[in-house]
């Protein structure tokens, strides 16, 4: 027994009782922490089936007999375990979980030939990583063109137990939104890959939610078009998912872009939204009228219902940075208790011009980081300057960095540097800029470009900045938008600006409080400044989201943690 007399007790230092408690109370969150963490096990089936997304039935690629394929709930802590088995008949498959950090998981992340070979026709793949942040995410398909014939889905984290977001809301709706054609996406691919070279096309519908309508409208009583209203009784698959809400309410909507090419414009008739996440990453709150969103790129932004309760209310995607072929993608935001049934007194929002990129550009630089947020370093270890060009390799027409174009290697970059596999892919590392007298405002003198699998190596915690250069494609006065994708971190948006990025954009940077983000856009003849930390072992990849851009090989990879 222990004497009651305090005999056996010695005088502690106040320093080192300090330091017990703060001890203490790290492991007490760590405890409190795990014990709210959760696994969460899916069993999914992929495999192709029919469905009939705008109302016209084609193949889609599916998940459990669904499209999209089932949204994934977690918290922030969880770990998220996914057994994937291939249904499809004759080719691999893989699904890449955007957003997600994969934190000492790279062989995770789901890229072909990049951090695991494709799962074979039969075979079955065990995703298994954490889900450290909140936010809005989703995931798709990264072998070939699968997430343009339907591979993807949702995926949703939400603040860990005891935790709270910095914005109240009273119930929140999810948006997927992507785009869709008829042409299946292996007659894309052979047309991409082919000389002449054929383009895929203006998509024939958005989707919200993978439901649209194609030849008809659901606002055609205000078009000055021919187009036939839509008669969708009986047709559940391409049906609006209405949007119920309740008069003077707040409502989160979390809105993400899979899109295969289109950038997109999101409105509601009567509404400003208040913006409030993206990338997993809180905002300063700012409102707006409409909402510019580019393929990888997720947002949350509250409303409030307050206009006439009476009424119902468009929702609206419509096309940007693209002469818009494709009619604008619609549901309702129905006030209860009036009938959903009931249309809109008044017509769709309208999409700004497609060219209107000023306002573009004013809705990109008003995103700013959340007070308290992390700040950039300082400064750079490492700068590399990426040139966007449209290339000719052998006749057949390409995408290319720095002029050269990605060939993936057979072996997965991951494998082949953990075993020491040197002519796996080549040794070189690509070139780090491109020459100072490039005019970016023209087409290249030099059409021609070359091949490599070569890949930019950072040591464990280097600061590499990234200037992001668009530049004029292979025809006269052309220029496209591109949104580019960091796989396994982070990056500060620093700043945009237009023709050639130089020492004089330098003050132009944002370093006081530049929003986190995984995707960010290049505007046509522009610059976008980029800056991370290499602090997530692995092999990355970094590319262009655009999907017949990726196949034409507009793809780069990062190893760290050598």
């Amino acid at each position: 027994m222990l004497p009651t007399d305090g005999s056996m007790v010695r005088p502690i230092s106040r320093g080192l009782t300090l330091r017990a408690l703060i001890i203490w109370f790290i492991l007490l969150q760590f405890i409190r922490l795990s014990s709210g963490a959760k696994t969460r096990h899916f069993k999914w089936e992929v495999e192709y089936m029919y469905w009939s997304p705008d109302c016209i039935e084609h193949v889609v690629m599916g998940i459990n007999g669904q499209f999209p394929g089932p949204t994934i709930r977690a918290k922030a802590g969880d770990t998220v375990v996914v057994e994937l088995t291939n249904k499809l008949p004759t080719e691999g498959v893989v699904i890449h979980w955007h957003g997600i950090r994969q934190l000492g998981t790279p062989w995770a992340d789901g890229t072909a030939f990049i951090s695991q070979c494709a799962i074979n026709s039969g075979e079955t793949f065990h995703y298994r990583f954490k889900v450290d942040r909140a936010g809005t995410y989703f995931y798709h398909g990264h072998l070939g063109m699968q997430r343009s014939a339907g591979l993807y889905g949702s995926l949703l984290v939400d603040v860990a137990e005891g935790e709270k977001e910095p914005f109240h809301y009273d119930g929140e709706f999810n948006l997927l939104l992507s785009d869709w054609w008829h042409k299946s996406v292996h007659e894309q691919e052979v047309g991409l890959s082919s000389n002449p070279f054929r383009w895929i096309g203006e998509p024939q519908s958005l989707l919200i939610n993978g439901r649209g309508q194609y030849n008809c409208s659901l606002a055609a009583q205000y078009s000055d078009t021919n187009s036939s209203q839509c008669k969708l009784r009986g047709n559940e698959q391409c049906a609006p998912q209405i949007l119920h809400v309740r008069s003077n309410k707040t409502y989160r909507l979390r809105v993400a872009s899979s899109t295969a090419l289109a950038s997109l414009n999101l409105a509601i008739g009567n509404h400003k939204m208040v913006v409030v996440e993206a990338d997993g990453n809180y905002l300063q709150p700012f409102k707006v009228n409409d909402l510019d969103i580019y393929s990888g790129e997720s947002y949350s932004v509250l409303i409030t219902t307050n206009q006439d309760p009476s009424k119902n209310y468009w929702l609206s995607i419509g096309v940007r940075g693209r002469l818009p072929a494709t009619p604008p993608g619609l549901t309702i935001l129905n006030y209860q208790p009036t009938s959903a049934s009931k249309f809109p007194t008044s017509p769709p929002p309208v999409t700004p011009p497609w060219n209107d990129y000023h306002h573009s550009k004013m809705f990109s630089k008003s995103i700013f980081a959340l007070m308290g947020s992390p700040k950039p370093p300082t400064s750079y270890d490492r700068r590399i300057s990426l040139l966007n060009t449209q290339n000719k390799i052998d006749g057949f027409t390409k995408w290319a960095i720095n002029n050269v174009s990605l060939a993936l290697p057979p072996t997965p970059y991951l494998g082949s540097i953990k075993y020491g596999l040197r002519n796996a892919f080549d040794q070189k590392s690509p070139p780090e800029n491109f020459p100072d007298n490039y005019d970016v405002m023209r087409p290249p003198i030099n059409p021609n470009s070359t091949t490599g699998s070569g890949v930019y190596m950072f040591g464990l915690n280097t600061t590499v900045d990234v200037i992001l250069q668009n530049a004029n494609a292979l025809s006269d006065n052309v220029s496209e938008i591109h949104p580019w994708h960091l796989h396994g971190h982070d990056f500060w948006v620093l700043g945009y600006g237009e023709g050639k990025f130089s020492a004089k954009d330098e003050k132009k940077l944002n370093f006081k409080n530049p929003p986190l983000r995984n995707t960010a856009v290049i505007f046509p003849y522009g610059w976008t400044a980029l800056r991370f930390v290499a602090d997530n072992p692995g092999v990355w990849a970094f590319h262009c989201h655009i999907e017949p851009h990726l196949h034409m090989a507009k793809l780069l990879y990062k190893n760290r943690g050598r």
